[in-house]
């Protein structure tokens, strides 16, 4: 079967595939431990233009499922830190550090969250619990989750091309290297948050 006609490219290149990055990012916002990036990865590396319209909902998806955390902070504050804590790799230390950055930082912390690992529905909620700017907590969020989801689509595009003489562009072969990656990310990143 050729590439172009091959299933899995027709999905991540389907309106379909576009939906479920929308569905991702307002899963990952609110509760989902695997960031929407594993999927924009995978459809960057095989198209940019998908990519890019996937990571446009994604980024919807993650105001949606932002709006959902910092309104449960600020109507069940006890309730929606101890839902955080039972969510993978979340655990008190990490809600103590954001909590601090926001201190420090204000929403301007919103923005040093993903070069740190640190989930943003930590952030939605406690901004919540502070009683914050909603609309100043959403115009943030556009930035910090997108810029994060443009980039990992062009650097998988980028890989996607630097990779293709081994590949030849095979999509199996181009979504087993993006698996072996995404695996070998979060193996490290639940050994040192000690999950």
């Amino acid at each position: 079967m050729s590439t172009e006609t091959h299933p899995l490219d027709k999905f991540l290149n389907s309106v379909n595939a576009r939906i479920a990055a929308f569905v991702w990012g307002i899963a990952e916002a609110a509760a989902f431990f695997i960031v929407p990036d594993v999927l924009l990865t995978a459809i960057g590396c095989r198209s940019m233009r998908a990519g890019l319209k996937a990571t446009a909902l994604a980024t919807l998806g993650a105001l949606i499922g932002g709006m959902i955390m910092y309104t449960l902070g600020r109507q069940l504050p006890e309730q929606s830190q101890t839902f955080l804590t039972h969510i993978p790799a979340i655990h008190s230390r990490l809600i103590e550090q954001v909590q601090a950055q926001l201190s420090a930082h204000g929403l301007l912390a919103l923005l040093i969250g993903p070069t740190e690992g640190i989930p943003y529905k930590i952030y939605a909620t406690e901004w919540g619990i502070r009683h914050g700017s909603l609309l100043a907590f959403l115009l943030v969020t556009i930035p910090a989750r997108g810029t994060r989801f443009i980039f990992s689509v062009l650097l998988a595009n980028g890989i996607g091309r630097l990779i293709q003489p081994w590949t030849k562009r095979n999509v199996v072969n181009e979504m087993m290297v993006l698996a072996t990656f995404w695996i070998g990310f979060y193996g490290i990143y639940f050994w040192l948050l000690g999950w």
